[in-house]
């Protein structure tokens, strides 16, 4: 018998991140919404991701510096980052 089952290639992997004001978390359910859409998966680690988005805002000091290191770590583990 013949195995018939249509095998799909792994959808591509992203990870995301979200810091900052509520805006930008909505914005950010916004843009997660839209990948699922378009058919990646949102992964948690940033060493199984295609790419690491950053969604963050830069308005308030303490937010830039916490962004910044949260950047700074997904470049290290990753290298691969749009923010």
């Amino acid at each position: 018998m013949r195995d018939t089952a249509i095998q799909t290639p792994d959808r591509a992997k992203v990870g995301f991140i979200s810091l900052g004001c509520p805006k930008a978390l909505v914005d950010s359910e916004r843009i997660l919404t839209q990948l699922r859409i378009e058919g990646f998966d949102i992964t948690p680690q940033y060493e199984d991701a295609g790419v690491v988005i950053v969604n963050t805002c830069g308005f308030i000091d303490a937010a830039k510096e916490e962004s910044l290191e949260t950047i700074g770590e997904a470049i290290r583990e990753n290298g691969r980052v749009l923010v």
